[in-house]
């Protein structure tokens, strides 16, 4: 069977990517900020909003919306991706299998990502909640006001959160959202 990724102008969409074999990559905070660079450079040639997202050690996720009459989040995802990897740095040759080898792969990020079309407010706001909540799933955190790896704190800064949200697993996470 062959997957066939949704593409509609203007959505949003939620995204999973994972590093290579779950390497925990983003346990550095200069690794963090060189994600945070290759969006913004990708940003300024195929514009794009980050609703929200978390950084965690291994994986991270997020929330974009495209301009509308633009569906071409595979592009954005490559160019984030291969900007950062290129940011990065040279991996030793040795410890790259032979068929990245072949491709001119780097052993930084899984081939592919998980992505999900943004249904209704209440997906989306469900997502959000997945996004933010997901420290605290991991054992990361004790309350996802203390994960500084992700919007969260935007977010209670413009209401929609208060500190304490996130100490006990939200109704709006509980079996709906996807689980790595």
């Amino acid at each position: 069977m062959r997957y066939r990724r949704i593409r509609i102008p203007g959505a949003t969409y939620f995204f999973t990517l994972v590093t290579h074999q779950r390497h925990p990559l983003f346990s550095v905070t200069s690794t963090i900020s060189l994600w945070h660079h290759a969006v913004a450079k990708v940003q300024r040639t195929r514009p794009f909003r980050v609703d929200a997202e978390v950084i965690l050690p291994d994986h991270l996720h997020v929330i974009w919306t495209l301009p509308s009459g633009d569906s071409d989040y595979s592009t954005r995802i490559r160019l984030v991706k291969s900007e950062f990897t290129k940011a990065y740095g040279e991996q030793s040759v040795s410890d790259t299998p032979s068929s990245r080898r072949r491709k001119a792969e780097r052993c930084i990020w899984q081939r592919r990502y998980w992505e999900h079309t943004i249904d209704d407010e209440r997906d989306y706001q469900s997502h959000v909640d997945y996004i933010h909540y997901n420290p605290v799933r991991h054992g990361l955190v004790a309350a996802a006001v203390d994960w500084r790896y992700s919007t969260f704190h935007e977010w209670m800064a413009r209401g929609h959160y208060d500190p304490t949200w996130g100490t006990n697993e939200p109704e709006s996470v509980r079996g709906k959202i996807w689980r790595e």
